[in-house]
């Protein structure tokens, strides 16, 4: 598998070089890098060139490096039935850079192009309706952004006098931030099968 790899990442280079930026072959898998310009034509190409045919669209999505100058790493996952291969894309962007829609080269892309945006907030271009897709309506932030508060910033909760879903700010009480890192099982004043194994007394 790797020297068919090998062989492939050749015949892109050879076709394309000034779209591929790096590339490496690690556990059977071929990554390529690009610059975030040069995604639609890099695309396009694995999509119609005849030995390549990497025509479905698997999967889109991001990465988030927060200390780095170019925060998001944006990801792409092909399938070539014709050569029974899979190839990824990567293309690393600052956190106010905006990356090109593949739409009208992949048209599957519009939702996974619009889940990136939801969880990460990186905008595409050319995306005919690129809108929040898993979170609500006036949700806040970005929940796969690593900065992002594990609680998040509100709650939603039925309320039984009001006859209707409420949003609420997230409001946990102290003692439930602290923690002592010890086993949930010490201090427990049963007993379970095996407890005997570790030499209490």
């Amino acid at each position: 598998m790797t020297q068919q790899l090998a062989e492939l990442i050749d015949h892109v280079k050879l076709r394309q070089p000034d779209l591929v930026a790096d590339w490496t072959i690690a556990r059977d898998e071929l990554t390529v890098e690009a610059q975030p310009t040069d995604i639609p034509a890099l695309v396009d190409f694995l999509k119609t060139d005849e030995q390549c045919r990497f025509a479905s669209l698997v999967d889109i999505t991001a990465i988030d490096y927060p200390g780095d100058e170019k925060r998001f790493c944006v990801v792409y996952h092909f399938l070539s039935m014709y050569r029974n291969q899979r190839i990824r894309l990567k293309a690393y962007v600052r956190e106010e850079e905006i990356v090109p829609s593949i739409i009208d080269i992949h048209p599957s892309a519009n939702w996974f192009e619009r889940e990136v945006f939801d969880m990460f907030g990186i905008l595409f271009s050319g995306h005919p309706d690129l809108r929040r897709i898993l979170t609500d309506y006036g949700f806040r932030g970005y929940p796969m952004r690593k900065d992002f508060p594990t609680t998040g910033y509100t709650e939603v909760r039925y309320d039984e006098v009001q006859k209707r879903v409420v949003y609420e700010p997230v409001n946990l009480t102290q003692e439930y931030r602290i923690f002592d890192f010890l086993s949930p099982w010490e201090g427990a004043e049963y007993m379970l099968p095996g407890d005997e194994k570790g030499g209490k007394a």
